[in-house]
Order: structure tokens, then sequence, then C-alpha cells
């Protein structure tokens, strides 16, 4: 759908301000009851997901155009979909569809934020969104036991990612995860240097040729190499892979999964045993790729109709996303299986967690944006009693050691994948 669309979504909102928060059932500690960081960072309406309804009405009217103030306010956005999940409490409209279309028309028109256009420069010589040398894709497996699948077959495919490929801090996390398919006997290799880019998070910037592009990479290298299944420890990839491909009719015909998805999978199979005491008080942040934006897409092929006139409906019946069918159960049953590991929840948590800062392009164009939502989360995560928040994204890894050095905070930061194995 293109962002004109949604008009009548731009003239249903009704100003509730849901978007801004998470659900009232749902408040159960006074500073930590927003949902949406860019309203609560920047304190004016134009940068919650109402806001974007009036920019795009205003739009379609011809009563504004398209400048750097309305590129700031679309852009300084996770596009975490916070504000998707509490707007369908009240009713079903789609905001976060809508800036997606909005970004997309943007880089259609040439209307482009600086910084994303280096990355995406970037991507489009290298394959990675790191701005970093395709030749060193594969240097984070270097001496790693593991297949070389540009030349050998497996059953299945350890997708690492951008993030985990070059970021060499986060390497030994990236390799913990094939040691521990690998200690539990799973056929598993790797494309190394080969593996590219998903797609995805230039998606979210707007660029959707890259996304088609990717997807049809990754189709026919997944063809080509006969594995069975994908196994990411990136939540970016995973709802790349699940999600944004099916949504543009490149659904993978294998199956997907988030690496914690997997690894459960093998602990209640008994393939790997947790027997280790990992003694830590330690809080879950649910990542947004893996939590609400990995809830399945929902295809729909219908027309509105206005009864008496007035009232919207659509024929057939629409199916909403909802960020309820998200992974969110699943890490929490591993790191309960850990022995000596004390689970404690936040106030926002599953659907309604904040997101970790990374998203949507900000950490690349407004890195102090970036920071602050990080900072938010482990203030939150420090005021449960939490010793360590853990995640299962490398992006989220990557933000919060960012915003903890930053601002001086000492909380620990871990990946599920490094509990996991020092529980082995």
């Amino acid at each position: 759908m293109a962002w004109q669309d949604y008009v009548h979504d731009m003239q249903r909102c009704t100003r509730c301000s849901y978007c801004k928060w998470i659900p009232y059932r749902y408040m159960r500690q006074t500073d930590f009851i927003q949902g949406c960081p860019s309203i609560s960072r920047y304190l004016w309406h134009a940068y919650a997901g109402s806001g974007k309804f009036n920019m795009a009405y205003s739009l379609q009217q011809g009563r504004i155009e398209i400048d750097d103030t309305f590129l700031d306010v679309l852009y300084k956005c996770h596009m975490d979909g916070s504000c998707d999940v509490s707007c369908k409490v009240q009713q079903d409209i789609e905001p976060l569809q809508l800036m997606q279309e909005l970004r997309i028309k943007c880089v259609e028109d040439g209307a482009l934020v600086s910084a994303h256009m280096i990355v995406i420069e970037g991507l489009r010589k290298e394959d990675n969104m790191m701005m970093a040398r395709r030749a060193d894709r594969g240097k984070w497996a270097a001496g790693l036991d593991v297949k070389d699948l540009t030349g050998d077959t497996a059953e299945v495919i350890y997708h690492a990612g951008c993030r985990y490929s070059y970021d060499e801090e986060l390497w030994p996390v990236a390799r913990a995860g094939v040691n521990l398919l690998r200690k539990a006997g799973v056929d598993v290799g790797i494309m190394g240097g080969d593996e590219t880019c998903c797609g995805g998070r230039a998606y979210e910037l707007g660029y959707a040729g890259e996304l088609t592009k990717y997807a049809e990479h990754q189709i026919e290298t997944l063809r080509t190499a006969g594995v069975r299944a994908v196994v990411t420890p990136c939540s970016d990839c995973y709802a790349c892979f699940k999600v944004l491909y099916d949504k543009i009719g490149k659904k993978l015909e294998i199956e997907v999964y988030h690496i914690t998805q997997y690894l459960d999978k093998l602990i209640k199979e008994g393939r790997l045993k947790l027997s280790k005491k990992v003694p830590l008080n330690v809080t879950y942040h649910d990542p947004c790729h893996l939590g609400r934006l990995g809830e399945p897409w929902v295809h729909w092929q219908g027309k509105e109709i206005k009864v008496m006139g007035q009232m919207i409906v659509h024929d057939p019946p629409k199916q909403y996303r909802r960020g309820a069918k998200g992974v969110y159960e699943t890490p929490r049953d591993i790191l309960k299986s850990i022995p000596g590991l004390e689970l404690v929840e936040m106030y926002r948590i599953k659907e309604y967690a904040w997101c970790c800062g990374a998203g949507g392009g900000v950490i690349d164009a407004y890195p102090d944006f970036a920071t602050w939502t990080g900072a938010e989360r482990l203030r939150e995560a420090k005021a449960v009693g939490a010793e360590a928040i853990v995640s299962a994204c490398p992006w989220c890894k990557r933000n919060f050691l960012d915003a903890a050095k930053e601002t001086g905070d000492r909380i620990q930061v871990y990946d599920i994948i490094e509990l996991v194995e020092r529980a082995v």
C-alpha cells in the first residue's frame, strides 16, 4: 500500500494519545509509563504516532511539503512499533505502516537523510549496514570448527548478521552461538565472507528496493546451500526473514528460527544441558524485532466500505497485527532453566517493552537520541533491582553498552547466548 492509501486512518485518528503511552491497565510505576521514545524525548505532538497522521494528512491535502523539518520529525523514530500496539487498544488504524510508507515516499522523492545516505552507499557497495569491507565479513568466524557452506552442505545455516559480523567486541557472542549448536550435535554451517545483509534495516529507512534485492539473494543462496532451516542470533534478521520477506511476497521456503527458539528446542530435547550455576539477578529486555515486530505478517485483500456514508468497515473483515504473537516466553524459559539465575521483570515488557534505542536508523543519524533511549531502559532495569540486563539481539547489546559507557552506568549487559554458554 502507498502512503495515500492510509487517508482514512489519517482522518480517523482521534488524537487520543494512546500512541504515547503503554496501555493504562499495564501501568505499574509512574516513572515508566511512556511507550514512545520519540514523544518522550522531544515533547511535541508531531513526534508521536498521531502527529505523523496529522503530517501525512496535511501532505496529502497539499498544505505542507517534505522539508528538513518533516524529515527530522519522521526519522527521529525508532520504528519500534510501540505506538502501533497501543493505538490498536483504542482503535484499529496503522501508524507504523503509515510511517513506513512515508519513509519510502521520502526516498523515492529524493528527500534523504545524509547520515543514512552514507550507510546505504556502504550497503550497495559492500553488502552490509556497518560501512565495512565485504572482504572482512567472515573474520568473526576465524578458526571456528564449522562447515563452510560455500563449498559444503548442512541441515542448518547460521546467519550472523551485519552487527555480529563486524562488531569485534561482539564476536565472542556470535562464536558462542555456533559452538552451542555444534555442542548439541546440530549439522550447522555458515556462509562466512559470502554472507550478506538481510535488507531489513535499509527497508526501515525507506529503501524498499534493497529489501527486495536482498530477499531474492537470500532465497537463492539458501536454495543453493540446500539447508532446511536458518538460525540467526540477530532479532533484526529474524524479523526480516520471518516477517518482511513474507510482507513483500518473498517468503523463505525453509524454517526460520531466532537462536533462542532453537536453543530452547535443544534444551527441551536434552541435547543441551544447563548444569552450571550462574548466580545473577537479571532482567530480560524484549528486542522489538523479536517481540512485537516479530509477529507473523497478516495478509489482507479487500476493500473499505462506508456504512451509511460514515462508518468504515472492511470486506472481508481485516485481521490486525497487535504485537502479542512475538517471541516472548521462549527467552524467558531459557533464563528460568539456568541454575542459580533469578529473573525479575521490568515494568514495560513483551509487546509493551521500551525500545533499546538502536532501531529505525536512529543509531546512525541521531546517536544522542539512541543513547538517551538506551539509558532510559537501563534506568528501568536498575529500578527493579537487576544486576544485569539481558537481551537477544546484537543491536540491543551494542546500544546498551554504549549507553552504559556514556552515562557511567555499571550494570552488566549480556546477550542470552552468553548466559547459556556459561551454564552448559
